[in-house]
Protein backbone atom coordinates (compact mmCIF):
# COMPACT_ATOMS: atom_id res chain seq x y z
CA UNK A 1 0.00 0.00 0.00
CA UNK A 2 1.39 3.42 -0.94
CA UNK A 3 2.23 6.02 1.69
CA UNK A 4 -0.34 8.34 0.07
CA UNK A 5 -3.12 5.78 0.36
CA UNK A 6 -2.11 4.99 3.93
CA UNK A 7 -2.33 8.68 4.87
CA UNK A 8 -5.71 9.00 3.17
CA UNK A 9 -7.10 5.96 4.99
CA UNK A 10 -5.78 7.12 8.37
CA UNK A 11 -7.51 10.45 7.88
CA UNK A 12 -10.67 8.73 6.62
CA UNK A 13 -10.93 6.67 9.79
CA UNK A 14 -10.81 9.86 11.83
CA UNK A 15 -13.34 11.53 9.57
CA UNK A 16 -15.84 8.67 9.71
CA UNK A 17 -15.63 8.50 13.50
CA UNK A 18 -16.31 12.23 13.76
CA UNK A 19 -19.20 12.10 11.29
CA UNK A 20 -20.82 9.17 13.08
CA UNK A 21 -20.56 11.01 16.39
CA UNK A 22 -22.10 14.15 14.89
CA UNK A 23 -24.87 12.39 12.93
CA UNK A 24 -26.18 9.05 14.24
CA UNK A 25 -26.90 6.41 11.61
CA UNK A 26 -30.61 6.58 12.47
CA UNK A 27 -30.63 10.17 11.27
CA UNK A 28 -28.86 9.16 8.06
CA UNK A 29 -31.38 6.37 7.49
CA UNK A 30 -34.23 8.83 7.88
CA UNK A 31 -32.77 10.69 4.88
CA UNK A 32 -32.59 7.43 2.93
CA UNK A 33 -36.32 6.95 3.47
CA UNK A 34 -36.89 10.23 1.63
CA UNK A 35 -34.34 9.61 -1.13
CA UNK A 36 -35.29 8.86 -4.72
CA UNK A 37 -34.89 5.33 -6.06
CA UNK A 38 -31.45 4.27 -7.35
CA UNK A 39 -31.02 4.81 -11.09
CA UNK A 40 -29.24 1.55 -11.92
CA UNK A 41 -25.55 2.28 -12.32
CA UNK A 42 -24.43 -1.22 -13.36
CA UNK A 43 -27.44 -1.53 -15.66
CA UNK A 44 -26.58 1.73 -17.44
CA UNK A 45 -23.06 0.49 -18.20
CA UNK A 46 -24.20 -2.97 -19.28
CA UNK A 47 -26.84 -1.50 -21.58
CA UNK A 48 -24.28 0.64 -23.40
CA UNK A 49 -21.87 -2.26 -23.75
CA UNK A 50 -24.63 -4.56 -25.04
CA UNK A 51 -25.38 -2.00 -27.77
CA UNK A 52 -21.74 -2.06 -28.85
CA UNK A 53 -21.06 1.43 -27.49
CA UNK A 54 -18.37 2.70 -25.15
CA UNK A 55 -19.81 3.01 -21.63
CA UNK A 56 -18.19 6.07 -20.08
CA UNK A 57 -18.19 6.92 -16.39
CA UNK A 58 -17.35 10.62 -16.56
CA UNK A 59 -15.70 11.96 -13.43
CA UNK A 60 -16.32 15.22 -11.64
CA UNK A 61 -13.37 16.23 -9.46
CA UNK A 62 -11.75 19.51 -8.57
CA UNK A 63 -8.33 18.37 -7.40
CA UNK A 64 -6.11 15.38 -6.62
CA UNK A 65 -3.15 14.76 -4.29
CA UNK A 66 -0.74 14.35 -7.20
CA UNK A 67 -1.98 17.16 -9.45
CA UNK A 68 -3.36 19.76 -7.04
CA UNK A 69 -6.26 21.82 -8.39
CA UNK A 70 -7.29 20.41 -11.76
CA UNK A 71 -10.25 22.65 -12.50
CA UNK A 72 -10.44 26.08 -10.90
CA UNK A 73 -13.83 27.00 -12.46
CA UNK A 74 -15.49 24.05 -10.76
CA UNK A 75 -19.27 23.86 -11.25
CA UNK A 76 -20.69 20.35 -10.68
CA UNK A 77 -24.07 21.27 -12.16
CA UNK A 78 -22.63 22.61 -15.43
CA UNK A 79 -20.18 19.70 -15.68
CA UNK A 80 -22.90 17.07 -15.11
CA UNK A 81 -25.11 18.59 -17.79
CA UNK A 82 -22.18 18.80 -20.19
CA UNK A 83 -21.35 15.13 -19.62
CA UNK A 84 -24.95 14.11 -20.19
CA UNK A 85 -25.00 15.99 -23.51
CA UNK A 86 -21.70 14.37 -24.41
CA UNK A 87 -23.10 10.85 -24.07
CA UNK A 88 -21.81 9.67 -20.68
CA UNK A 89 -23.39 6.50 -19.30
CA UNK A 90 -22.80 7.47 -15.66
CA UNK A 91 -21.07 10.01 -13.46
CA UNK A 92 -18.39 9.63 -10.80
CA UNK A 93 -18.21 12.40 -8.21
CA UNK A 94 -15.36 12.84 -5.73
CA UNK A 95 -16.62 13.52 -2.22
CA UNK A 96 -13.34 13.30 -0.26
CA UNK A 97 -12.59 16.75 1.16
CA UNK A 98 -9.08 16.63 2.55
CA UNK A 99 -7.24 15.19 -0.44
CA UNK A 100 -9.51 15.90 -3.43
CA UNK A 101 -11.38 19.05 -2.35
CA UNK A 102 -14.63 17.16 -2.86
CA UNK A 103 -17.89 17.38 -0.96
CA UNK A 104 -21.21 15.57 -0.66
CA UNK A 105 -22.96 18.63 -2.04
CA UNK A 106 -21.07 18.18 -5.33
CA UNK A 107 -22.71 14.77 -5.78
CA UNK A 108 -26.15 15.99 -4.76
CA UNK A 109 -25.97 18.94 -7.17
CA UNK A 110 -24.62 16.90 -10.07
CA UNK A 111 -27.23 14.15 -9.72
CA UNK A 112 -30.08 16.64 -9.45
CA UNK A 113 -28.90 18.34 -12.64
CA UNK A 114 -29.17 15.27 -14.89
CA UNK A 115 -30.72 11.82 -15.28
CA UNK A 116 -27.47 9.83 -15.08
CA UNK A 117 -26.64 7.31 -12.33
CA UNK A 118 -23.85 8.49 -10.02
CA UNK A 119 -20.92 6.80 -8.29
CA UNK A 120 -19.77 8.20 -4.96
CA UNK A 121 -15.98 8.25 -5.44
CA UNK A 122 -14.45 8.13 -1.99
CA UNK A 123 -12.44 5.86 0.27
CA UNK A 124 -15.14 3.62 1.71
CA UNK A 125 -13.94 1.70 4.76
CA UNK A 126 -17.01 1.58 7.00
CA UNK A 127 -20.68 0.64 6.59
CA UNK A 128 -21.66 4.08 7.88
CA UNK A 129 -20.35 5.53 4.61
CA UNK A 130 -22.69 3.26 2.63
CA UNK A 131 -25.70 4.76 4.37
CA UNK A 132 -24.30 8.26 3.81
CA UNK A 133 -23.86 7.50 0.12
CA UNK A 134 -27.43 6.29 -0.27
CA UNK A 135 -28.74 9.27 1.69
CA UNK A 136 -27.07 11.82 -0.61
CA UNK A 137 -28.40 10.07 -3.72
CA UNK A 138 -25.49 7.90 -4.83
CA UNK A 139 -26.40 4.93 -7.02
CA UNK A 140 -23.06 3.13 -6.67
CA UNK A 141 -20.08 3.12 -4.34
CA UNK A 142 -16.41 2.36 -4.85
CA UNK A 143 -14.60 -0.30 -2.85
CA UNK A 144 -10.81 -0.26 -3.25
CA UNK A 145 -9.36 -3.74 -2.77
CA UNK A 146 -5.99 -2.35 -1.65
CA UNK A 147 -7.71 -0.53 1.22
CA UNK A 148 -9.78 -3.45 2.56
CA UNK A 149 -9.19 -6.95 3.85
CA UNK A 150 -11.28 -9.77 2.37
CA UNK A 151 -13.79 -9.90 5.21
CA UNK A 152 -14.44 -6.14 5.14
CA UNK A 153 -14.67 -6.12 1.35
CA UNK A 154 -17.26 -8.91 1.40
CA UNK A 155 -19.26 -7.29 4.21
CA UNK A 156 -19.34 -3.85 2.60
CA UNK A 157 -20.29 -5.27 -0.81
CA UNK A 158 -23.15 -7.26 0.73
CA UNK A 159 -24.45 -4.40 2.85
CA UNK A 160 -24.27 -1.99 -0.09
CA UNK A 161 -26.50 -4.27 -2.16
CA UNK A 162 -28.94 -4.59 0.74
CA UNK A 163 -29.58 -0.84 0.74
CA UNK A 164 -29.83 -0.56 -3.04
CA UNK A 165 -26.31 0.47 -4.05
CA UNK A 166 -24.32 -1.03 -6.90
CA UNK A 167 -20.66 -1.71 -6.18
CA UNK A 168 -17.55 -1.06 -8.25
CA UNK A 169 -14.54 -2.93 -6.84
CA UNK A 170 -11.24 -1.37 -7.86
CA UNK A 171 -8.08 -3.46 -8.29
CA UNK A 172 -4.50 -2.74 -9.33
CA UNK A 173 -2.96 -6.18 -9.93
CA UNK A 174 -3.70 -9.88 -10.42
CA UNK A 175 -3.85 -10.66 -6.71
CA UNK A 176 -6.41 -7.95 -6.04
CA UNK A 177 -8.40 -9.03 -9.11
CA UNK A 178 -8.61 -12.58 -7.80
CA UNK A 179 -9.89 -11.23 -4.48
CA UNK A 180 -12.50 -9.06 -6.21
CA UNK A 181 -13.81 -11.90 -8.35
CA UNK A 182 -14.50 -13.93 -5.23
CA UNK A 183 -17.40 -11.58 -4.46
CA UNK A 184 -20.77 -11.18 -6.12
CA UNK A 185 -20.18 -7.78 -7.73
CA UNK A 186 -20.90 -7.12 -11.43
CA UNK A 187 -18.44 -4.23 -11.84
CA UNK A 188 -14.67 -4.62 -11.64
CA UNK A 189 -12.47 -1.58 -12.14
CA UNK A 190 -8.82 -1.97 -13.11
CA UNK A 191 -6.88 1.14 -12.12
CA UNK A 192 -3.94 1.73 -14.44
CA UNK A 193 -2.20 3.95 -11.87
CA UNK A 194 0.52 2.25 -9.85
CA UNK A 195 -0.22 2.99 -6.18
CA UNK A 196 3.45 3.11 -5.29
CA UNK A 197 4.97 5.08 -8.17
CA UNK A 198 1.77 6.81 -9.42
CA UNK A 199 2.89 6.01 -12.98
CA UNK A 200 0.05 5.16 -15.36
CA UNK A 201 0.07 2.40 -17.97
CA UNK A 202 -2.82 0.94 -19.95
CA UNK A 203 -0.87 -2.32 -19.98
CA UNK A 204 -2.27 -2.99 -16.52
CA UNK A 205 -5.76 -3.39 -17.96
CA UNK A 206 -4.57 -5.19 -21.08
CA UNK A 207 -2.60 -7.71 -19.04
CA UNK A 208 -5.51 -8.51 -16.72
CA UNK A 209 -8.32 -8.40 -19.28
CA UNK A 210 -8.32 -12.16 -19.99
CA UNK A 211 -8.76 -12.93 -16.27
CA UNK A 212 -12.10 -11.11 -16.03
CA UNK A 213 -15.10 -13.41 -16.68
CA UNK A 214 -17.64 -12.46 -19.33
CA UNK A 215 -20.37 -12.01 -16.70
CA UNK A 216 -18.54 -9.03 -15.16
CA UNK A 217 -18.28 -5.54 -16.62
CA UNK A 218 -14.62 -4.52 -16.70
CA UNK A 219 -14.07 -0.79 -16.20
CA UNK A 220 -10.65 0.58 -17.09
CA UNK A 221 -9.63 3.52 -14.91
CA UNK A 222 -6.98 6.23 -15.41
CA UNK A 223 -4.72 6.98 -18.35
CA UNK A 224 -7.23 7.09 -21.22
CA UNK A 225 -6.26 10.26 -23.07
CA UNK A 226 -6.45 9.70 -26.83
CA UNK A 227 -8.67 8.04 -29.43
CA UNK A 228 -5.79 5.62 -30.00
CA UNK A 229 -5.99 4.60 -26.33
CA UNK A 230 -9.72 3.96 -26.70
CA UNK A 231 -9.22 1.98 -29.92
CA UNK A 232 -6.52 -0.19 -28.31
CA UNK A 233 -8.66 -1.01 -25.31
CA UNK A 234 -11.82 -1.67 -27.28
CA UNK A 235 -9.92 -3.96 -29.65
CA UNK A 236 -8.93 -5.94 -26.54
CA UNK A 237 -12.57 -6.22 -25.47
CA UNK A 238 -12.64 -3.40 -22.92
CA UNK A 239 -15.74 -1.24 -23.40
CA UNK A 240 -16.29 0.57 -20.08
CA UNK A 241 -14.13 3.52 -19.09
CA UNK A 242 -13.77 5.81 -16.09
CA UNK A 243 -12.19 9.07 -17.23
CA UNK A 244 -11.64 12.18 -15.17
CA UNK A 245 -8.60 14.36 -15.53
CA UNK A 246 -8.66 14.38 -19.34
CA UNK A 247 -12.17 15.84 -19.28
CA UNK A 248 -11.67 18.09 -16.26
CA UNK A 249 -8.91 19.98 -18.04
CA UNK A 250 -11.11 20.64 -21.11
CA UNK A 251 -13.11 23.85 -21.51
CA UNK A 252 -16.21 21.76 -22.30
CA UNK A 253 -15.94 18.35 -20.58
CA UNK A 254 -18.86 16.85 -22.49
CA UNK A 255 -17.44 17.91 -25.84
CA UNK A 256 -14.11 16.37 -24.84
CA UNK A 257 -15.93 13.13 -24.00
CA UNK A 258 -17.70 13.10 -27.34
CA UNK A 259 -14.45 13.79 -29.23
CA UNK A 260 -12.68 10.94 -27.45
CA UNK A 261 -15.33 8.26 -27.77
CA UNK A 262 -17.64 9.07 -30.69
Amino acid sequence: MSDVLERILARKREEVAARRAATPIATVDARIARATAPRGFARALATKVARGEAAVIAEIKKASPSQGVIRADFDPVAIARSYERGGAACLSVLTDRDFFQGDETHLEAARAACALPVLRKDFTIDAYQLHEARAIGADCILLIAAALDDRTLADLARRAREIGLDVLVEVHDAIELERALAHDVPLVGINNRNLRTFEVSLETTLALRACVPADRVLVTESGVRTRADVATLRAAGVHAFLVGETFMRAADPGAALRDLFV
